[in-house]
């Protein structure tokens, strides 16, 4: 019973989703939050106009006042809307956004709040591939190399430059200072920028909460995916005019993007030149030769420290998933950078092919 006058202490921590045509996984993914310890009445879904049974789903599981359905307006405006209608900021310390096809290690929530900061702005915890196709064999690649060597190093200097859509985390009055609805097209990377932009504290990295995402099931599916991801980031760069500040975040993106631009100068011009002296068939076979090696061994190191070395028989794939990222990345800049395209968008999605997930 509260004092009279007193407003009630507000919970710990909402579990928010916004969800369109996600029938196949929502009701995994929300079952995979109770296991890791979230109560269902503090789980809420904005169901973005689905047209399947998304909505159902979620308000059997969670009841109708923790359901809300808004007209289909994409990913970003769909969270605002659903924070402003449940109150979030007012009742709870936290907010946590999730995708809808996620799955929560067993001590997920347990992790973040015995090690959550609570002066940080916000936190995210590990992203782990779930077993599926080739795409997951080459995101066991690309994560682990991600989360256990990059977002340490991003952490220890405090640029983590992306709270990734299946775990971000937000204190309740920074969640109020950013704008999901940013219409960018990859809005979590936007969000963070703000953060930082705007001077709003640190983002932690609790590597002990463990979340696992389904990944694409066709290459189809992976290029729409890197491609909107690609085209965001470096909308993002524009728009928050990464480069033109002396901060350690600017510094860091501005390598980051050097580093991708300069293995598309070797292999387009430096590797082809040096052919031109020494012989191109004999360059270019050397050079191929080398990349395979040292991405190999990336492979290798990758697949022990995630404990997937079943992953090593999927390498030809995962080579060549590899250099169909470096294409979609050339292609990204040149649409972004030089001809200025994508400087919007609506905020509308369009929901990949799901798998439905077994219990």
């Amino acid at each position: 019973m509260t004092t009279l006058g007193k407003k009630p202490a507000r919970q710990w921590l909402a579990l928010i989703m916004s969800a369109h045509n996600e029938e196949l996984v929502i009701e995994n993914t929300i079952h995979s939050a109770v296991m890791a310890g979230m109560p269902l009445e503090h789980i809420y879904v904005v169901d973005d106009a689905s047209t399947d049974r998304t909505a159902e789903i979620a308000r059997d599981l969670l009841g109708r006042g923790n359901v809300l359905t808004v007209a289909h307006s994409g990913k970003g405006l769909a969270l605002t809307r659903g924070a402003k209608r449940f109150k979030l900021s007012s009742r709870y310390e936290w907010i946590h956004v999730v995708d809808a096809d996620c799955q929560f290690a067993g001590d997920y929530f347990a992790n973040f709040r015995a090690r959550l900061d609570p002066t940080a702005a916000a936190a995210t915890g590990y992203v782990k591939s779930m077993r599926g196709s080739i795409i997951s064999a080459y995101r066991v690649y690309e994560y682990t190399f991600g989360m256990e060597v990059v977002r340490r190093f991003q952490h220890m200097i405090g640029t983590i430059p992306i709270i990734p859509g299946p775990t971000s985390c937000f204190r309740a009055d920074i969640f109020d200072k950013v704008r999901f609805d940013n219409g960018a097209l990859a809005e979590d990377f936007d969000v963070t920028l703000q953060v930082h932009r705007q001077k709003l504290g640190k983002i932690q990295f609790i590597e002990g909460a463990v979340v696992y995402t389904q990944d694409p099931g066709t290459v189809r599916d992976f290029i729409r995916q890197i491609t909107r991801w690609n085209r965001g980031v470096l909308q993002g760069f524009k728009r928050h005019r990464i480069g033109t500040r002396a901060s350690k975040l600017d510094i860091y993106l501005q390598y980051q993007l050097l580093n991708c631009l300069s293995m598309v100068f070797s292999y387009g011009l430096i590797i082809p030149l040096a052919g031109l002296k020494h012989g191109l068939l004999l360059t270019m076979a050397t050079a191929f030769l080398a990349d395979v090696i040292m991405t190999l061994g990336l492979v290798f190191y990758t697949a022990s420290l995630a404990r997937r070395l079943d992953i090593m028989s999927a390498f030809p794939y995962i080579y060549m998933l590899r250099w169909i990222s470096v294409g979609v990345f050339i292609k990204s800049y040149v649409e972004i950078m030089i001809l200025r395209k994508f400087r919007g968008t609506s905020g509308a999605w369009t929901t990949p092919t799901r798998q439905r997930i077994a219990n």
